[in-house]
Protein backbone atom coordinates (compact mmCIF):
# COMPACT_ATOMS: atom_id res chain seq x y z
CA UNK A 1 0.00 0.00 0.00
CA UNK A 2 1.46 3.06 -1.05
CA UNK A 3 1.81 6.67 -1.76
CA UNK A 4 -2.01 8.23 -1.45
CA UNK A 5 -3.01 4.64 -0.49
CA UNK A 6 -1.66 4.58 3.04
CA UNK A 7 0.71 7.76 3.31
CA UNK A 8 2.54 5.21 5.82
CA UNK A 9 5.85 6.57 5.75
CA UNK A 10 5.13 10.69 6.73
CA UNK A 11 2.23 9.46 8.95
CA UNK A 12 4.76 7.11 10.54
CA UNK A 13 7.66 9.35 11.03
CA UNK A 14 5.33 11.93 12.51
CA UNK A 15 3.96 9.13 14.97
CA UNK A 16 6.01 8.50 17.96
CA UNK A 17 4.33 5.22 18.04
CA UNK A 18 4.81 4.07 15.22
CA UNK A 19 7.74 1.38 16.01
CA UNK A 20 6.49 0.53 20.01
CA UNK A 21 4.37 -2.65 20.65
CA UNK A 22 2.01 -2.63 23.02
CA UNK A 23 1.47 -5.53 25.13
CA UNK A 24 -0.52 -7.83 23.34
CA UNK A 25 -0.94 -6.02 20.37
CA UNK A 26 -0.32 -7.35 17.11
CA UNK A 27 -2.14 -5.75 14.70
CA UNK A 28 -3.69 -2.14 14.63
CA UNK A 29 -5.68 -0.44 12.21
CA UNK A 30 -5.24 3.47 12.91
CA UNK A 31 -7.99 5.98 11.16
CA UNK A 32 -8.58 3.48 8.14
CA UNK A 33 -11.08 5.53 5.53
CA UNK A 34 -11.25 3.91 2.39
CA UNK A 35 -12.89 5.88 -0.71
CA UNK A 36 -14.01 4.45 -4.19
CA UNK A 37 -13.97 7.04 -7.07
CA UNK A 38 -15.34 7.00 -10.33
CA UNK A 39 -13.97 8.74 -13.08
CA UNK A 40 -15.06 12.96 -12.12
CA UNK A 41 -17.43 12.06 -9.53
CA UNK A 42 -16.71 12.76 -5.45
CA UNK A 43 -16.70 8.76 -4.64
CA UNK A 44 -18.35 6.62 -2.76
CA UNK A 45 -17.13 6.64 1.13
CA UNK A 46 -17.11 2.79 2.27
CA UNK A 47 -15.31 3.52 5.42
CA UNK A 48 -14.57 6.18 7.37
CA UNK A 49 -11.87 6.49 10.49
CA UNK A 50 -11.97 3.15 11.47
CA UNK A 51 -9.74 2.60 14.09
CA UNK A 52 -8.87 -1.46 16.31
CA UNK A 53 -6.53 -3.67 18.11
CA UNK A 54 -6.54 -7.16 17.45
CA UNK A 55 -4.73 -9.08 20.37
CA UNK A 56 -2.49 -12.25 20.79
CA UNK A 57 -5.54 -15.21 22.00
CA UNK A 58 -8.49 -12.58 21.63
CA UNK A 59 -10.86 -12.50 19.23
CA UNK A 60 -12.60 -8.41 17.61
CA UNK A 61 -16.01 -9.12 16.02
CA UNK A 62 -17.16 -6.42 13.90
CA UNK A 63 -20.57 -6.74 13.36
CA UNK A 64 -23.62 -4.68 10.68
CA UNK A 65 -25.85 -5.45 7.93
CA UNK A 66 -24.62 -5.97 4.54
CA UNK A 67 -22.77 -2.69 2.86
CA UNK A 68 -21.90 -1.37 6.87
CA UNK A 69 -17.96 -1.47 5.82
CA UNK A 70 -16.69 -4.79 7.69
CA UNK A 71 -15.39 -6.45 4.61
CA UNK A 72 -13.64 -3.48 3.70
CA UNK A 73 -12.24 -2.97 6.60
CA UNK A 74 -10.87 -6.23 6.51
CA UNK A 75 -9.40 -6.53 2.66
CA UNK A 76 -7.42 -3.39 4.31
CA UNK A 77 -6.08 -4.83 7.00
CA UNK A 78 -5.12 -7.69 4.56
CA UNK A 79 -3.78 -5.71 2.59
CA UNK A 80 -6.19 -6.74 -0.40
CA UNK A 81 -7.58 -2.67 -0.91
CA UNK A 82 -5.53 0.68 -0.47
CA UNK A 83 -6.63 2.53 2.07
CA UNK A 84 -7.07 6.20 1.08
CA UNK A 85 -6.06 7.34 4.67
CA UNK A 86 -4.71 5.90 7.60
CA UNK A 87 -2.28 3.72 8.40
CA UNK A 88 -2.00 -0.44 9.72
CA UNK A 89 0.51 -1.67 12.21
CA UNK A 90 1.80 -5.37 12.58
CA UNK A 91 3.78 -6.31 15.51
CA UNK A 92 3.50 -2.07 16.38
CA UNK A 93 5.53 -1.04 13.14
CA UNK A 94 3.63 0.95 10.73
CA UNK A 95 3.06 -1.58 7.46
CA UNK A 96 3.83 -0.09 3.71
CA UNK A 97 2.74 -3.18 1.97
CA UNK A 98 3.89 -2.24 -2.19
CA UNK A 99 4.08 -5.91 -2.88
CA UNK A 100 7.12 -7.80 -3.37
CA UNK A 101 8.93 -9.06 -0.06
CA UNK A 102 7.05 -6.85 2.34
CA UNK A 103 3.98 -7.87 1.17
CA UNK A 104 5.05 -11.51 1.10
CA UNK A 105 6.27 -11.15 5.18
CA UNK A 106 3.05 -9.34 5.91
CA UNK A 107 0.86 -12.18 4.65
CA UNK A 108 2.92 -14.14 6.13
CA UNK A 109 1.45 -13.28 9.47
CA UNK A 110 -1.78 -11.86 8.48
CA UNK A 111 -4.41 -14.34 6.85
CA UNK A 112 -7.51 -14.26 5.57
CA UNK A 113 -10.60 -17.15 5.56
CA UNK A 114 -12.71 -16.07 2.90
CA UNK A 115 -16.49 -16.13 2.84
CA UNK A 116 -17.26 -18.38 0.14
CA UNK A 117 -15.17 -21.97 0.63
CA UNK A 118 -15.75 -22.65 -2.95
CA UNK A 119 -14.97 -19.79 -5.38
CA UNK A 120 -11.74 -19.00 -2.87
CA UNK A 121 -10.28 -22.87 -3.77
CA UNK A 122 -9.24 -22.96 -7.59
CA UNK A 123 -11.39 -26.22 -8.66
CA UNK A 124 -8.30 -27.28 -10.97
CA UNK A 125 -6.03 -28.30 -7.90
CA UNK A 126 -6.07 -31.14 -5.37
CA UNK A 127 -6.40 -30.62 -1.47
CA UNK A 128 -2.73 -30.89 -1.43
CA UNK A 129 -1.77 -28.43 -4.07
CA UNK A 130 -3.74 -26.25 -2.12
CA UNK A 131 -1.66 -26.05 1.26
CA UNK A 132 1.33 -27.08 -0.33
CA UNK A 133 2.14 -24.30 -2.11
CA UNK A 134 1.67 -21.36 1.07
CA UNK A 135 3.96 -23.69 3.24
CA UNK A 136 6.89 -23.36 0.34
CA UNK A 137 5.53 -19.92 -0.43
CA UNK A 138 6.13 -19.02 3.44
CA UNK A 139 8.29 -21.52 5.01
CA UNK A 140 10.88 -22.02 2.28
CA UNK A 141 12.61 -24.99 1.14
CA UNK A 142 11.07 -28.39 2.88
CA UNK A 143 12.35 -31.52 2.09
CA UNK A 144 9.34 -33.74 0.59
CA UNK A 145 9.12 -35.91 3.88
CA UNK A 146 8.68 -32.52 5.92
CA UNK A 147 5.96 -30.89 3.77
CA UNK A 148 4.28 -34.47 3.95
CA UNK A 149 4.49 -34.29 7.38
CA UNK A 150 2.93 -30.68 7.78
CA UNK A 151 -0.12 -31.50 5.76
CA UNK A 152 -0.93 -34.46 7.96
CA UNK A 153 -0.99 -31.97 10.54
CA UNK A 154 -2.67 -29.24 8.95
CA UNK A 155 -5.02 -31.65 8.09
CA UNK A 156 -5.37 -32.89 11.85
CA UNK A 157 -5.62 -29.28 13.49
CA UNK A 158 -8.92 -28.74 11.20
CA UNK A 159 -10.17 -31.62 11.76
CA UNK A 160 -10.25 -33.76 8.65
CA UNK A 161 -8.74 -36.95 9.45
CA UNK A 162 -7.45 -39.64 7.71
CA UNK A 163 -5.41 -36.71 6.07
CA UNK A 164 -4.04 -38.86 2.73
CA UNK A 165 -7.82 -39.21 1.10
CA UNK A 166 -8.35 -35.71 2.03
CA UNK A 167 -5.46 -34.60 0.13
CA UNK A 168 -6.51 -36.30 -2.85
CA UNK A 169 -9.60 -34.80 -3.34
CA UNK A 170 -10.88 -31.56 -5.28
CA UNK A 171 -12.56 -28.81 -4.12
CA UNK A 172 -16.04 -30.29 -5.81
CA UNK A 173 -15.95 -33.28 -4.19
CA UNK A 174 -16.03 -31.50 -0.53
CA UNK A 175 -18.60 -30.68 1.35
CA UNK A 176 -18.89 -26.50 2.26
CA UNK A 177 -18.03 -27.13 5.77
CA UNK A 178 -14.88 -29.75 4.46
CA UNK A 179 -13.61 -26.70 1.90
CA UNK A 180 -14.19 -24.28 4.46
CA UNK A 181 -11.82 -26.20 6.86
CA UNK A 182 -9.61 -27.00 4.07
CA UNK A 183 -9.53 -23.04 3.57
CA UNK A 184 -8.71 -22.78 7.32
CA UNK A 185 -5.81 -24.77 7.12
CA UNK A 186 -4.47 -23.31 4.24
CA UNK A 187 -4.34 -19.95 5.93
CA UNK A 188 -2.26 -21.86 9.06
CA UNK A 189 -0.27 -23.34 6.63
CA UNK A 190 1.86 -19.80 6.72
CA UNK A 191 2.04 -19.98 10.54
CA UNK A 192 0.13 -16.62 10.71
CA UNK A 193 -0.07 -14.60 13.82
CA UNK A 194 -3.49 -12.87 12.91
CA UNK A 195 -6.49 -15.01 11.15
CA UNK A 196 -8.74 -12.52 9.32
CA UNK A 197 -12.11 -14.33 8.93
CA UNK A 198 -14.77 -12.61 6.43
CA UNK A 199 -18.22 -14.08 7.71
CA UNK A 200 -16.85 -17.55 7.73
CA UNK A 201 -19.81 -19.71 8.70
CA UNK A 202 -22.84 -17.65 6.54
CA UNK A 203 -22.31 -19.84 3.49
CA UNK A 204 -22.67 -23.22 5.41
CA UNK A 205 -25.67 -25.38 7.18
CA UNK A 206 -26.96 -23.88 10.45
CA UNK A 207 -26.18 -27.42 11.93
CA UNK A 208 -22.33 -26.93 11.42
CA UNK A 209 -22.04 -23.32 12.02
CA UNK A 210 -21.31 -23.77 15.64
CA UNK A 211 -18.76 -26.49 15.10
CA UNK A 212 -16.81 -24.60 12.81
CA UNK A 213 -17.06 -21.28 15.28
CA UNK A 214 -15.93 -24.10 17.67
CA UNK A 215 -12.81 -24.93 15.73
CA UNK A 216 -11.67 -21.27 15.17
CA UNK A 217 -12.27 -20.82 18.91
CA UNK A 218 -9.58 -24.43 19.52
CA UNK A 219 -7.58 -22.91 16.57
CA UNK A 220 -7.13 -19.18 18.41
CA UNK A 221 -6.72 -21.11 21.58
CA UNK A 222 -4.07 -23.61 20.92
CA UNK A 223 -2.06 -21.20 19.05
CA UNK A 224 -2.42 -17.61 20.77
CA UNK A 225 -4.11 -16.14 17.54
CA UNK A 226 -4.97 -12.83 16.83
CA UNK A 227 -8.73 -13.13 15.24
CA UNK A 228 -11.16 -10.56 13.39
CA UNK A 229 -14.64 -12.09 13.18
CA UNK A 230 -16.65 -10.26 10.57
CA UNK A 231 -20.50 -11.12 10.69
CA UNK A 232 -23.59 -9.58 10.64
CA UNK A 233 -25.18 -12.06 13.28
CA UNK A 234 -24.51 -10.25 16.47
CA UNK A 235 -25.91 -13.29 19.24
CA UNK A 236 -22.67 -15.51 17.01
CA UNK A 237 -20.66 -12.44 17.93
CA UNK A 238 -21.76 -12.48 21.53
CA UNK A 239 -20.58 -16.08 22.34
CA UNK A 240 -17.46 -16.06 20.28
CA UNK A 241 -15.64 -12.52 20.57
CA UNK A 242 -14.29 -10.66 23.56
CA UNK A 243 -15.09 -7.36 22.10
CA UNK A 244 -17.75 -5.96 19.38
CA UNK A 245 -17.33 -3.10 17.35
CA UNK A 246 -20.43 -2.43 15.63
CA UNK A 247 -20.32 -0.70 12.30
CA UNK A 248 -23.15 1.81 10.41
CA UNK A 249 -22.41 3.16 6.75
CA UNK A 250 -18.87 2.60 6.90
CA UNK A 251 -18.49 4.28 10.35
CA UNK A 252 -18.18 2.32 14.30
CA UNK A 253 -21.06 3.03 16.14
CA UNK A 254 -20.25 1.40 19.13
CA UNK A 255 -17.66 -0.86 20.50
CA UNK A 256 -17.22 -2.83 24.00
CA UNK A 257 -16.89 -6.19 25.82
CA UNK A 258 -18.88 -8.94 24.01
CA UNK A 259 -21.15 -9.61 26.82
CA UNK A 260 -21.64 -6.20 28.12
CA UNK A 261 -22.73 -4.78 24.59
CA UNK A 262 -25.22 -7.55 23.54
CA UNK A 263 -26.69 -6.93 27.19
CA UNK A 264 -27.23 -3.31 27.47
CA UNK A 265 -26.79 -1.58 24.19
CA UNK A 266 -26.52 1.72 24.13
CA UNK A 267 -26.35 2.98 20.50
CA UNK A 268 -30.32 2.47 18.91
CA UNK A 269 -28.88 0.92 15.96
CA UNK A 270 -26.77 -1.68 18.19
CA UNK A 271 -30.36 -2.28 19.75
CA UNK A 272 -31.92 -3.13 17.09
CA UNK A 273 -29.53 -5.55 16.26
CA UNK A 274 -29.82 -7.11 19.33
CA UNK A 275 -33.37 -6.92 19.13
CA UNK A 276 -33.50 -8.83 15.77
CA UNK A 277 -30.95 -11.80 16.64
CA UNK A 278 -32.77 -14.81 17.46
CA UNK A 279 -31.60 -16.87 20.46
CA UNK A 280 -32.82 -19.40 23.26
CA UNK A 281 -31.87 -16.62 25.63
CA UNK A 282 -34.17 -13.89 24.22
CA UNK A 283 -31.06 -11.92 23.77
CA UNK A 284 -32.90 -8.48 23.36
CA UNK A 285 -35.61 -8.37 25.18
CA UNK A 286 -38.40 -5.81 25.32
CA UNK A 287 -36.68 -4.14 28.23
CA UNK A 288 -33.36 -4.05 26.33
CA UNK A 289 -34.58 -3.17 22.83
CA UNK A 290 -34.58 0.53 23.78
CA UNK A 291 -36.81 2.59 20.47
CA UNK A 292 -36.76 -0.23 18.23
CA UNK A 293 -40.22 -0.36 18.40
CA UNK A 294 -40.72 4.21 19.60
CA UNK A 295 -42.18 6.53 16.76
CA UNK A 296 -40.14 7.40 14.17
CA UNK A 297 -39.78 11.28 14.48
CA UNK A 298 -40.62 13.62 11.19
CA UNK A 299 -37.49 15.87 10.76
CA UNK A 300 -36.24 17.87 8.09
CA UNK A 301 -33.50 15.40 6.42
CA UNK A 302 -32.39 19.33 4.59
CA UNK A 303 -31.24 20.19 7.26
CA UNK A 304 -27.59 19.58 6.88
CA UNK A 305 -25.02 16.30 7.21
CA UNK A 306 -25.45 14.64 10.54
CA UNK A 307 -25.34 11.13 12.37
CA UNK A 308 -26.01 8.96 9.26
CA UNK A 309 -28.48 6.61 11.23
CA UNK A 310 -31.01 9.54 11.56
CA UNK A 311 -33.17 8.67 8.91
CA UNK A 312 -33.65 5.39 10.96
CA UNK A 313 -33.13 6.40 14.28
CA UNK A 314 -36.45 6.90 16.71
CA UNK A 315 -34.68 9.44 18.91
CA UNK A 316 -33.46 11.50 16.38
CA UNK A 317 -33.58 15.47 16.86
CA UNK A 318 -32.63 18.18 14.77
CA UNK A 319 -29.32 18.35 15.83
CA UNK A 320 -28.96 14.76 14.90
CA UNK A 321 -29.29 15.71 11.16
CA UNK A 322 -26.82 18.67 11.56
CA UNK A 323 -24.00 16.73 13.18
CA UNK A 324 -21.92 13.78 13.09
CA UNK A 325 -21.60 12.16 16.92
CA UNK A 326 -18.48 11.30 17.72
CA UNK A 327 -17.38 8.18 19.87
CA UNK A 328 -18.01 8.87 23.27
CA UNK A 329 -17.36 6.61 26.87
CA UNK A 330 -20.63 4.92 28.02
CA UNK A 331 -19.01 2.96 30.55
CA UNK A 332 -15.41 1.77 31.18
CA UNK A 333 -14.32 0.57 27.77
CA UNK A 334 -17.32 1.08 26.17
CA UNK A 335 -17.75 3.87 23.92
CA UNK A 336 -20.95 4.53 21.50
CA UNK A 337 -21.76 7.75 19.28
CA UNK A 338 -24.58 9.39 19.58
CA UNK A 339 -26.39 12.65 21.21
CA UNK A 340 -28.96 10.86 23.23
CA UNK A 341 -27.57 8.10 25.25
CA UNK A 342 -29.61 9.09 28.22
CA UNK A 343 -32.41 8.39 26.53
CA UNK A 344 -31.64 5.26 24.08
CA UNK A 345 -29.25 3.67 26.37
CA UNK A 346 -31.54 1.19 28.61
CA UNK A 347 -30.60 0.42 32.09
CA UNK A 348 -27.28 -2.06 32.16
CA UNK A 349 -28.09 -5.81 32.85
CA UNK A 350 -26.94 -7.59 36.24
CA UNK A 351 -25.66 -11.20 36.72
CA UNK A 352 -25.48 -12.64 33.08
CA UNK A 353 -22.16 -14.59 32.44
CA UNK A 354 -20.39 -14.74 29.23
CA UNK A 355 -20.68 -18.22 27.35
CA UNK A 356 -17.88 -19.57 25.20
CA UNK A 357 -18.18 -21.63 22.24
CA UNK A 358 -18.00 -25.26 23.40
Amino acid sequence: MSGDAFDAGRAGARDPGATTKRAGVVLEAVELTKVYRAGQHAGVRAVRAVSLELRRGLVVALVGESGSGKSTTAKMLAGQERPSAGMVRLNGRVQRLDGGGAFRRYKREVQYIFQDPFSSLNPVHSVRHHLERPIRIHQGRRARAEIGRQLVELMEQVRLTPAEPFLAKYPHELSGGQRQRVAVARALAARPSVLLADEPVSMLDVSIRLEMLALLDDLRRRFELALLYITHDIASARYFSDEILVMYAGEVVERGPAEELTQSPAHPYTQLLVASAPDPDDLGSSERRGGANAPRQVLDAGAGPGCLFAPRCPFATQRCWREAPVLQSVAPGRSAACFRLETAAPASSAGTDKRGVE
